[in-house]
């Protein structure tokens, strides 16, 4: 049922964009639809978790040689939560419906489509790796969604953006911790787990982490000021993140971790602590604004602070508390934040100092606004005067000194008192005043909003006031809350009514001093519009990222230079360094190679030395490209005698095609180096010597000829039982590190689309526009006559290389092959088609080589999700496919995955040659540099040229 419910919420953020297409901004309907029955499911499953006690579970596994998987575990806790992000997400939903003008809106439904399924994951997860993951989406889902309002909410979204993600990080940390302490990801084992909570050290440093995972997410002070400073997202974003998304993922993650730390010193007094004062700083801030959705927004900070601080309290009463108190708030804060953008729509602005009497223009809209802030208000019979006066009670049983308790009781009136003070403020401001309707800023009078408009921020704030007349009917779900919150069993005794106690007078003396700060506040007061800090929150976070950015151009400042030597001169020095410190270690190399058989290996290391010397000594360009290469050819046929053939062949086919592409390069640059001075040659020489001779050293005696290690042996004995596979090689890169090649072809394709992007940016042409003088009548430079050799050969030599890298692909699983040499055999035919093509101005293969590198990564990642029906990502499937003529072909998705590979590396072949083999804008075929002091003769035809390459 829960894999299920994430699948049916994953479909839905898939389809969105083609129900936008057809339904524009009605899509919030069907959406809203959706969300709505996934919540009446969850509903269902109340009876099986309350009554019965039961918790459900689903898993699909997923990392398994790691024990991590698709973990899904509801008990009471998640139950809760699920109803909130479903029931709010239904109410958004169909409220977007309605709030945007006629259009397609496809980023907005996507995205918080994908919002609500991140959330409801987050919240079901059973895995910390698939905690974690959940965390961060949500984390990107709230960055584009709050970027999708316009150019200037770009920096709140990357100010919440790297805030959030810095809380990620301590996340991170601490799921490592709990991984490698307890030997398991699941969540609930390592909360049952006591060993780790034993040590104090320990169990102090993960509790730190997730505390900043927690203040990070549910914008506690210092960090409060991302969540105001967010409202830059349009209307309905806001009422979902600030009601049931974003930072009830670090409530949630408090509540989910308190059985771990709710007794641990540090816990209680950092969450309370900050708790407190975000509450009454978030309140504070919210009474002296005047934009309604700003005075909303510190509205949000102020209770997220309350219940952090609850539940830093860490028994089962304050943890029923916190979870009641969570259901409130997402009924109020939704109501209230639509409310928002119900009179921002019919009025034209949510300046309080321009609103007024809207309660005669707009009666329905000032009710559900008055019952919404009423709950926030803490006033009876609403659901929020019921969960706050949980919290009052709780906070009195704060640890530690006997005066914490009525300390922090005393700061929790205060709190409340001035939320009654901006709840009035909020209401009385708006729709209360002049009675003349006349309020807005448009010259049309306001009038009330349509029942489709008005439908959602009801439904949410009637809610309140049933629930808070029937509130008994959540005591089974609270006592389950509460014990699942603190693995103790909890006994909840929610009423309206509990006679006269301590909570009761706190709850008077709460309406009390907010009526007084009410009055005193009414139109602002002397508080409103004033800076009561000298510095805002967004500019020291401005401040602090400009210094981490300028210490960072300043430490690569150290090392940043546009000289190739400056690059090499700390790790050649460093390599010669060591090996002078190894040689005098007294360290054993082991077993040296035998001298009988080096013969052979004395003749290639002339050849290679004699390469490198002659190619660092030549003054043309094309001469050391043809020297590199062949050093490369050297060390291919070392391979070869080696046993290495697979090694030996790719080592071929990258030089070929380095050759190829480099040429295509040089043909843009002069044709010989610069010269420089002697003492510099003397010095690059001797530094190049010793590095060489260290290096060449360490390998001679570290890497002899010796036996077989273990890791070979098991790979050469198993191979082929692991993975129906006889070439070693091949199997290693699609079988046993099929994720690291993975994760190569993501790179691969990347640089790809780097080549694409650097070659255009740079707008490579020949320097000041200079020609190559041409004559057609030279058969040197004339495209049919040089070429008619090259393109007789080719027009046979094509066909088979492709043929070739199609058989390189089927047998490389069992012989010499693969993937990434099917891809360069490939490559070479398409090499070969640009080299004999006429002329430099056409693309000669007309494939998009962008699509071919997005094709092979996603036919990669396609293989890799086919494991799933064995159990495990990338995990290869086998099957044995009979033949028409007889005998069978053994299919491995391995294979597939191949596929991928061989498409990628064709693509970024491609995306060189196109990219370099073609002329630049505005220049002609033909037109490439020389010498600059070489003399040009007249052009008779430029297109003449392109042959000559």
């Amino acid at each position: 049922m829960l894999l299920s419910l994430l699948a049916v919420l994953t479909v839905v953020a898939l389809s969105t964009p083609f129900l936008d297409r057809v339904l524009g901004r009605a899509t919030g309907w069907p959406v809203a639809a959706v969300f709505a029955l996934s919540t009446g499911l969850v509903l269902s499953q109340g009876h099986r978790l309350f009554a019965q006690g039961q918790t459900l579970e689903s898993a699909l596994p997923w990392m398994p040689t790691i024990g991590v998987g698709l973990y899904l575990r509801m008990d009471g806790l998640a139950w809760l939560f699920c109803v909130i992000v479903l029931g709010v997400g239904a109410l958004v939903m169909a409220y977007s419906a309605r709030y945007f003008p006629p259009g397609r809106r496809t980023g907005f439904f996507f995205l918080m489509s994908l919002f609500t399924m991140t959330m409801t994951g987050l919240v079901l997860a059973d895995d910390l790796v698939l905690l974690f993951v959940f965390w961060e989406l949500t984390t990107i889902c709230s960055f584009y969604l709050i970027g999708l309002s316009g150019p200037d909410a770009s920096r709140p979204a990357i100010r919440t953006y790297l805030l959030t993600a810095m809380g990620g990080l301590a996340l991170l940390a601490a799921v490592v911790l709990l991984w490698t302490r307890t030997g398991t990801t699941r969540v609930s084992e390592v909360l049952d787990d006591t060993s780790w909570t034993q040590d104090g050290g320990f169990t102090t440093v993960v509790a730190l982490l997730v505390i900043v995972a927690v203040l990070t997410k549910s914008a506690q002070f210092p960090f409060h000021y991302w969540l105001p400073d967010a409202m830059a997202a349009s209307t309905p974003v806001s009422a979902y993140l600030h009601a049931a998304a974003m930072v009830k993922a670090g409530v949630y993650l408090a509540m989910r971790f308190s059985p771990a730390f709710g007794e641990l010193a540090v816990w209680n007094t950092v969450l309370v602590c900050l708790g407190l004062v975000t509450a009454v700083l978030g309140a504070v801030f919210a009474l002296q604004k005047h934009d309604l959705k700003e005075l909303t927004a510190y509205s949000t900070v102020g209770q997220l602070g309350l219940l952090v601080a609850v539940i830093g309290v860490g028994t089962p009463q304050a943890l029923i508390a916190a979870g009641v108190h969570t259901l409130a708030h997402a009924l109020f804060k939704s109501a209230l934040f639509m409310v928002v953008g119900v009179v921002e729509h019919q009025t034209g602005s949510r300046d309080l100092r321009e609103l007024g009497g809207l309660r005669r223009a707009m009666p329905v809209t000032a009710a559900v606004s008055a019952l919404a802030a009423l709950s926030m208000a803490g006033v009876p019979p609403l659901l929020g005067f019921v969960t706050k006066e949980n919290l009052f009670e709780a906070m009195l049983e704060t640890p530690g000194p006997a005066w914490s308790g009525p300390v922090a009781g005393a700061v929790a009136v205060a709190a409340a008192a001035l939320t009654f003070a901006y709840a009035f403020r909020f209401v009385h401001l708006t729709f209360g005043g002049r009675p003349d309707g006349g309020a807005g800023t448009g010259e049309s009078p306001v009038e009330e909003a349509g029942w489709a408009f008005l439908a959602a921020p009801m439904i949410s704030s009637v809610a309140g006031l049933v629930l808070g007349l029937f509130v008994t009917t959540l005591n089974p779900v609270a006592g389950r809350v509460g014990t699942d919150a603190t693995h103790v069993e909890a006994e909840p005794h929610l009423a309206l009514w509990h006679g006269l106690n301590p909570a009761l007078g706190m709850s008077a003396m709460t309406i009390l001093l907010g009526a007084l700060l009410a009055w005193r506040t009414r139109a602002g007061g002397t508080w409103a519009g004033r800076r009561l800090f000298p510095v805002p929150g967004t500019t020291v976070f401005e401040r602090l990222h400009a210094g981490v950015v300028a210490l960072g151009v300043r430490t690569g400042d150290l090392t940043r230079t546009d000289s190739p030597t400056r690059h090499l001169a700390v790790p050649l020095v460093m390599v010669v360094l060591l090996s002078v410190v190894v040689s005098f270690s007294g360290l054993e190399y082991g077993a040296r190679p035998a001298p009988a058989s080096l013969s052979l290996d004395w003749v290639l290391v002339a050849l290679v030395a004699a390469s490198v010397v002659a190619a660092v000594t030549t003054l043309s360009r094309m001469a050391a490209l043809a020297l590199v290469g062949v050093a490369g050819f050297t060390t291919a046929l070392w391979f070869v005698l080696l046993g290495a053939f697979d090694v030996a062949l790719t080592q071929f086919l990258v030089e070929v095609l380095t050759v190829v592409v480099a040429v295509l390069v040089l043909r843009r640059l002069p044709r010989g180096f610069h010269r420089v001075r002697r003492s510099r040659t003397v010095a690059s020489a001797v530094v190049a010597v010793a590095a060489g001779c260290a290096a060449g050293s360490a390998a001679y005696l570290f890497t002899g000829r010796r036996e077989l290690s273990s890791v070979s042996e098991y790979f050469l004995s198993n191979a082929q039982e692991d993975t129906g596979g006889t070439n070693v090689v091949n199997t290693i890169l699609v079988d046993y590190r099929a994720m690291d090649t993975l994760g190569e072809l993501t790179v691969l394709g990347a640089a790809g689309l780097i080549i694409v992007a650097v070659l255009n940016s740079a707008g490579l042409t020949a320097k000041g526009g200079a020609r190559l003088s041409v004559r057609r009548t030279n058969p040197v430079w004339d495209t049919d006559d040089n070429t008619v050799i090259m393109r007789t050969v080719a027009r046979w030599l094509i066909p088979l290389l492709v043929l070739w890298s199609a058989y390189l692909l089927l047998r490389g699983h069992n012989a010499a092959g693969g993937g990434f040499i099917a891809g360069l055999v490939g490559g070479s035919a398409f090499a070969l088609a640009y080299l004999t093509a006429p002329s430099a101005s056409v693309a000669r293969i007309q494939v998009s080589y962008t699509i071919t590198l997005a094709a092979g990564v996603a036919v990669a990642v396609g293989a890799g999700l086919l494991g799933y029906v064995d159990g495990s990502f990338l995990r290869p499937l086998h099957a044995d496919v009979p033949l028409p003529w007889g005998g069978h072909f053994h299919f491995t998705t391995a294979l597939v995955f191949d596929v991928g590979v061989y498409l990628a590396v064709v693509g970024v072949l491609l995306s060189a040659l196109n990219q370099l083999g073609l002329e630049p804008p505005g220049q002609s075929s033909g037109e490439h540099l020389g010498r600059e002091d070489e003399p040009r003769e007249p052009t008779h035809d430029s297109s003449s040229a392109g042959g000559a390459r």
